[in-house]
């Protein structure tokens, strides 16, 4: 029986903060992987950091370490062959997420993205966030480096987490049968308790849960009585949720947004700030971060719950993409990242008030504002109408070049490194 959706106890929960964190974690858990190794990622480029993440593939697939990837075909558009056959000549599974065809060089499959960014290792360890394969999550990147986060877990809920990415790439690959009877054999190790946080994995499809992620914002809202803090890369949510937000801050509670100031697309920042007036008025307080482009999807409320995932507050992700975020209560990581986000606010961002609108806003970006606050109430029922309904996975294609060199491995070669292979 699919578990996802069930809070479960005796979790550990630690936060990862940007690249520098999130890749150390994930690639040394990989190289320490004793049986099967899963990946979910939205983007993956051949850069040192996607490069780091195949040798490390590599080598465990090399020890006999089973490892499924799965990207998505719009995220990650330009992966060599070299790069794809490199890892497919070691037993690597390769599987593109829904892979368009391109019309006059441009890739139209635009919607239903598998924007997910989970890692399971072992079925004992996973990772959930935000954070890509890509050298733009590392400081050293420069001025447009992504500020972002990720939790690492261990307890009960990583099982939860490992059943569903295995029903994943069974639900979409209508390929082997092996890797059904894998399913099957694969039923949640009987694990005992390792910390004190419940925590959940509450997933976003185009099936059965269109809006888990959303009504699970909606609850937490609702219930707050001391603070709610939100830190969304792409903030333009439902009206459910904006009203909701508005109702939280008129009965007192400390609302506060932490929104891009310093975008990696700037129409993201003008749809946000079409939604100020409305929040501003209400007593939320939205503060814009500054030092680079913010691509977090964070929340907490009072003093237990907590979220980290893969899931904007936006219409892709809202009512489009497949995302997946981790929900937890527990007061000591909802501690910590009040104080991450407690310092982002006062070192880092920019706090919006309703003078800085009236300065530069005329009488017809309020009306604009008025009819896109209220577009809200309808687009998520008009979006659930678009195409690319249920997801495809597609093998991806072994090269001439992997395929000789996967021979000469079953004759005891050891293979070679993309590099080498070009």
């Amino acid at each position: 029986m699919d578990n996802v959706g069930r809070w479960v106890g005796g979790n550990r929960v630690a936060l990862l903060e940007n690249g520098e964190e999130f890749f150390t974690r994930v690639f040394d858990a990989i190289r320490q992987a004793r049986r099967e190794v899963i990946i979910e990622t939205f983007i993956l480029f051949e850069d040192k950091v996607g490069l780091a993440l195949h040798a490390a593939m590599r080598s465990a697939a090399q020890r006999g370490v089973k490892i499924d990837l799965m990207v998505d075909g719009f995220g990650s558009p330009d992966l060599s062959r070299e790069f794809i056959g490199g890892l497919s000549a070691v037993g690597v599974r390769v599987r593109m997420f829904d892979p368009g065809q391109r019309i006059l060089g441009q890739r139209l499959n635009v919607f239903r993205r598998m924007h997910r960014k989970i890692v399971v290792v072992d079925g004992e360890l996973a990772f959930v966030g935000g954070i890509n394969y890509s050298a733009d999550h590392l400081l050293d990147f420069g001025p447009k480096a992504k500020q972002d986060y990720a939790v690492e877990l261990h307890g009960p809920v990583v099982a939860q987490i490992h059943q569903f990415v295995l029903r994943a790439i069974a639900l979409g690959d209508k390929g082997p049968r092996w890797f059904r009877r894998r399913l099957k054999q694969a039923p949640p190790p009987d694990r005992g308790p390792v910390g004190d946080a419940e925590a959940v994995l509450i997933t976003r499809d185009n099936r059965r849960h269109t809006g888990d992620i959303e009504r699970e914002y909606l609850a937490a809202i609702r219930a707050a009585r001391k603070r709610i803090v939100i830190a969304n890369a792409y903030f333009f949510p439902g009206y459910r949720l904006i009203k909701e937000l508005r109702r939280a801050a008129r009965r007192g509670v400390d609302v506060r947004l932490i929104l891009q100031g310093e975008p990696d697309m700037p129409i993201v920042k003008t749809a946000a700030t079409m939604l100020y007036h409305h929040l501003l008025r209400a007593g939320v307080r939205i503060y814009e971060y500054c030092d680079r482009p913010l691509h977090a999807k964070v929340a907490l409320m009072d003093d237990v719950w907590t979220t980290v995932g893969s899931s904007n507050l936006d219409p892709l992700s809202l009512s489009l993409n497949l995302e997946a975020n981790v929900f937890a209560r527990d007061r000591a990581f909802n501690q910590l990242l009040w104080e991450r986000m407690d310092t982002l606010m006062c070192k880092s961002c920019q706090q919006i008030g309703v003078a800085d609108l009236e300065n530069g806003w005329s009488g017809w970006r309020l009306v604009r504002s008025f009819f896109i606050f209220h577009f809200l109430r309808w687009y998520p029922s008009w979006l659930g109408w678009l195409p690319r309904q249920v997801p495809r996975l597609t093998p991806a294609e072994v090269t001439e070049l992997a395929e000789k060199r996967e021979k000469r491995e079953g004759a005891g070669d050891n293979g070679a490194t993309p590099t080498e292979a070009a």
